[in-house]
Parts: structure tokens; sequence; C-alpha cells
């Protein structure tokens, strides 16, 4: 037992054990008792040259090319219908009617074990095409006439191919392309060669004949092409005659009118300018009229403003004198009340000094009298016995040391207080 796998190109033909006639599949197990076999369903072409024969018993050779195959898309419906047989269930399903079945039965002729039995199949395949194409080809070409197979070219193709067809239908192969070549002549035979020529001289005595009535066509048109150019060539020189008469009258005419639009034009531009001279010359002597006027005019008015000038200035000098005199005055008075006032001033405050001086005696006899009951140096020496043991517990805690200047002070100060403090002992010792 095995499972069987085709290539794209092919199928695999089983027979034997469970299956009726032949399976067609693309792939299957296999069983015991079964065989399996693969068929190739690529198409061939098939070139031949055939010998036929005509209605009117002319021969000739007639080039065919057909590409034949397995027809791979009929395959029926029999693959998808399930079997009505009491005696087949699915797994006996098998193909019944299709093209590649019947190929298949076709190439089962002969051994296929070694490469001479694929040989053999082939070439009877071939064998067999061939005649069917020979056969249908003859007997068609003998129903028609030389000239029916030229004029009804496409017709003559079609009728081949569908009887053709017809008779492959039955070993499952299809035409997949079909060419008729162009029509040659059989050995021996002229018929074609006959046509040819024949056509070739009655196309070169047409051509003859063709150009002999182009060129008297043409001869005759060049002649009435030539009479119809030197017609039309005098009307047109007639034509611009006259054209070129119309243009000088008016040419003349506008040269006319231009000359009496010029002599008018300049009569009017001289007197334009003279006018003009005239307005310029009236404006100069009014412009002149009014620069005198208006010199006058400044003259009085820097006049005017020299005497007025004067006059103010002699106003304003008494003015200053006046106030000049009235500000002595003022100040006279105002330096008086000032001394009066500093006079006044100066009393009060020797008086405040006074009264100050006296209550700060008063104070400081008081601060005396205190500070003796307070005996202070009792209290700043013990003051100054505090500082050093303080000093040295924050350097030992934090390690700050003070300088030596400061402590040194505090040092010797502690040792006058001890000094003093031994000395105070001994004289109260000895009283």
């Amino acid at each position: 037992m095995s499972y069987k796998i085709s290539d794209p190109d092919e199928y695999l033909a089983i027979t034997g054990m469970g299956i009726k006639n032949v399976k067609i599949t693309k792939a299957a197990w296999v069983w015991p008792l079964q065989r399996c076999t693969r068929f190739s369903v690529q198409p061939q072409d098939y070139a031949m040259d055939l010998l036929a024969m005509t209605k009117e018993k002319l021969q000739f050779a007639l080039p065919v090319v057909f590409t034949v195959g397995p027809d791979v898309n009929s395959r029926g419906a029999n693959t998808t219908v399930a079997a009505s047989d009491e005696d087949e269930d699915d797994l006996a399903r098998e193909d019944r009617g299709d093209a590649l079945m019947k190929y298949a039965m076709l190439l089962s002729q002969g051994d296929d074990s070694n490469k001479e039995g694929r040989e053999n199949k082939q070439r009877h395949v071939a064998s067999i095409i061939k005649g069917i194409i020979e056969g249908e080809t003859r007997v068609l070409v003998s129903s028609m006439t030389m000239e029916e197979i030229f004029t009804e070219r496409e017709m003559f193709k079609k009728r081949i191919f569908r009887n053709i067809q017809s008779e492959l239908n039955q070993f499952g192969l299809r035409i997949w392309n079909s060419n008729v070549k162009e029509l040659k002549d059989a050995p021996n035979s002229v018929y074609f060669e006959s046509l040819s020529r024949k056509a070739h001289e009655g196309a070169t005595n047409q051509a003859r004949i063709d150009v002999a009535e182009a060129q008297l066509k043409g001869n005759v048109g060049e002649a009435q092409r030539r009479g119809e150019q030197e017609r039309e060539i005098a009307k047109i020189h007639a034509e611009t005659a006259v054209q070129k008469t119309e243009r000088d009258i008016e040419r003349a005419q506008a040269e006319a009118h231009l000359a009496t639009r010029q002599t008018a034009l300049n009569r009017d531009v001289d007197i334009a300018q003279v006018t003009a001279q005239r307005t310029l010359q009236s404006t100069d002597e009014d412009l002149k009229k009014t620069v005198e006027i208006k010199r006058a005019a400044a003259e009085l008015e820097r006049l005017r403003a020299t005497d007025l000038v004067k006059a103010t200035i002699a106003k304003e000098s008494k003015q200053q004198a006046a106030d000049a005199a009235a500000y002595e005055v003022a100040a006279d008075a105002r330096a008086k009340q000032e001394a009066k006032q500093r006079d006044a001033d100066a009393d009060a405050y020797r008086v405040r000094l006074d009264a100050e001086a006296t209550s700060y005696a008063t104070q400081q006899t008081a601060d005396a009298d205190n500070f003796r009951r307070l005996n202070p140096a009792e209290a700043m020496r013990n003051v100054y016995q505090m500082l050093p043991p303080l000093m040295s517990t924050i350097n030992e805690q934090t390690g700050i040391t003070l300088p030596e200047w400061q402590f040194g002070k505090l040092n010797a100060a502690q040792q006058a207080m001890q000094q003093e403090q031994g000395k105070s002992g001994k004289v109260n010792g000895g009283r």
C-alpha cells in the first residue's frame, strides 16, 4: 500500500480491486491488488503536408499544424455524484464517461513499464490522430471546389476543426489550436504557379494601362491647370493694378489732409506760444509789484519794532530800578526780624542747656550712689570666672578655639580676679 501523487501536468489512472472501470485522480492511496499508471496531459503538435484533391480533380498540398491533447476541462459530474448502485459505496466511486478516462483507456494498450513501451503508446496515439486529421481533411476538400477553398477560407478552417474534433471526442482528445497554412502545388503540378504568373501578368498589364491613363489624365490636367493658372494670374494682376490706383488716390488724399492739419496745428502752436509769453510777462510784472509792496511793509514793520523795543527797554529799566529799591527795603526788614529771632532762640537754648546740665549732674550723682551700692567689681569677677570653663567646654564639644589674643585676655583677667580675691581674703582674715 502506498500514497501516489502526480505531477502538475500528469494524472493517475488506477484500476484493480474495488474499482469497476478506471479511476482518474491527482493523488490517491494505492491498495494491494490495484495498479496505478501515470499519464501526461501535455498537448502535442502534429504538423503535416496533406495531399488532397478538390471537386474538380485538382491535387494540391495542404500544410496544417494541429495542437492536440487530452480534454482536461471535460471531466463530467460523476466524481461528485454519489453511487446509486447498492453494491457500490463512497470508497468505490470512480470517474465514468469523462475525457481523461477515455484517454487513459486509449493509452492502456501495450506495456509502459519501460521506455520502449511508452514510446510505442505515443506513436500509437499519434498515428490515430494523424489518421483522423488526414481522413477528415481529404473528405472535406473533395466536397469543395478550389474557388470555394480560396473565397471561403475561414469557413473551410472552421469545418475542418469541427469535423476533426467530432472524431477526437471519442478518445477524450481536444484540438487546442489549429493552423492551416498557404496552399502549395503537389509534386509535378504547376497550378498555383500558373495562377500566380497569370495574376502577375494581369497585374502588370493592368498597371501599364493604369499608367497610360494616368499619364493622359496628367497631361490634360496639366494643360488645364496651366491655362487656369495664367487666367488667374492675369485676373490677379488687373485687380492688383486697380487696387494700387485706389491706394495711390487714398494716399494722396491722406497726405493733403495731413498737410492741412499740420498747418492748422502749427498756427495753433504759434498762437499758444505768443499767448504764453505775454501771460508770463504780465505775471512777472505783478510779482515784482507784489514784492515791492511787501518790502515796504516789512521796512515799516521793522521801524515800528525798533521804536517799540526802545520804549520797552526804558520801561523795563525803570521797573528793575523800582524793584531793586523795594527788595533792599524788604531785605533790611527781614534781616532785622531774623536777628531778633536768633537772639530769642539763643536765650531759649541757653536756658534749656542749663536745665539739662543741672538734671544730668543730679542723675550722675544718683547713678554713682546706686553703683556704689551694687558693687560691680564683684559681679564682673563672677562673669570672668565663668568664661574660661565655658570656652573649654565649647572647645571639647565642638573643636572651636578662641583666638589667642582674646583667650589670653580672658586668662589674664581671670588670674587678676583670682589674685584680687586672694588679697581680699587675706585682708578679711587679718581683720
